[in-house]
C-alpha cells in the first residue's frame, strides 16, 4: 500500500507541474502587451464635441423667421395704451442680431383692433446703435385696422444688417379705443429694463409730437416713464 500511494502522489505531482507550466506560458506569451510591457487596455469611446445635441429651445428659423424679441409662444400678454399716452411718441424695442441678415420685414403681434379708430401717419422702422434710421415702412394704418394676428410689415427698402444692436421703432398717430388697438407682448411688465440704462434700454420711448420717424434720434434720451405704465415688451420678429 505504501508503494502504491507513493506512485499515485508522484503522478499527481507530475500533472500539477504540467498545468503550472502551461499556465505560465499563457500568462507570458498569450496576453498581448503594450509599449513598455504594460498590458493594453481598451480605448474609451470618443465623446461627441459639445456634449451631444440636446434640446436648445425654439429658434426663429423654426418658424421661417430670421430673429425675434422672444419666442411668440410666450407672447401671451396683451399691452394697450391710450392715444393720449403714445400718439406722436417713438417707441423703441431693442433687438440684438448675432449674424448678418437681409432685413426685409418687421413682424408685429397685433392682438386686437378698433374698427372705429381713426389712424394716420403710423410707421415701423429700424434704428442702429448710433440712432440712425436704417429703414422704415410706408404708413401702416390700414394694416392696423384688420387681422389681429402676427403679420409682416415690409420695409420700403430692405437693407443688409450686420451683427449688432438695433432698435425697432413704432410710431402711432390718430385716435383709438385704449383696449381696442392692442399688441402682443410678454408679461414682464416694469422689469423689462432690469440692469439697463439709456442708451441701451430694451424698451423705451423718445420724443413727442412726431408724424414720421426722424432720420436720427438721440438714444441717450430714452425714457421709461410711458413703458412703466404698461406700454412695454411688444413682440417683434424679423424676416
Amino acid at each position: 500500500m505504501r508503494t502504491r500511494t507513493t506512485t499515485i502522489s508522484a503522478g499527481l505531482a507530475a500533472a500539477l507541474a504540467t498545468v503550472l507550466l502551461l499556465t505560465g506560458c499563457t500568462a507570458s506569451g498569450g496576453s498581448p502587451k503594450g509599449k513598455g510591457g504594460a498590458s493594453s487596455a481598451a480605448a474609451p469611446a470618443p465623446v461627441a464635441p459639445g456634449g451631444g445635441s440636446g434640446y436648445e429651445g425654439p429658434r426663429p428659423q423654426d418658424q421661417n423667421l430670421l430673429a425675434w424679441t422672444g419666442d411668440p409662444n410666450d407672447a401671451g400678454h396683451v399691452t394697450a395704451q391710450s392715444a393720449a399716452g403714445v400718439a406722436g411718441r417713438v417707441t423703441l424695442v431693442r433687438i440684438v442680431l448675432r449674424e448678418q441678415i437681409t432685413w426685409s420685414n418687421i413682424w408685429l403681434g397685433l392682438a386686437g383692433i378698433d374698427p372705429n379708430a381713426q389712424l394716420s401717419q403710423n410707421f415701423l422702422g429700424v434704428y442702429d446703435a448710433n440712432g440712425t434710421l436704417r429703414a422704415s415702412t410706408a404708413d401702416v394704418s390700414p394694416q392696423l385696422m384688420t387681422d389681429a394676428i402676427a403679420k409682416p410689415f415690409p420695409l420700403a427698402k430692405p437693407f443688409t444688417a450686420a451683427p449688432g444692436t438695433y432698435f425697432i421703432a413704432l410710431l402711432l398717430n390718430g385716435t383709438w379705443a385704449t383696449n381696442g388697438l392692442t399688441l402682443k407682448a410678454t408679461g414682464a411688465g416694469i422689469s423689462v429694463n432690469a440692469g439697463l440704462t439709456a442708451p441701451n434700454l430694451r424698451y423705451s420711448t423718445l420724443l413727442t409730437g412726431q408724424t414720421s420717424l426722424p432720420a436720427t434720434v438721440n438714444l441717450g434720451e430714452q425714457s421709461t416713464s410711458t413703458i412703466n405704465t404698461g406700454w412695454g415688451s411688444q413682440w417683434y420678429a424679423i424676416s
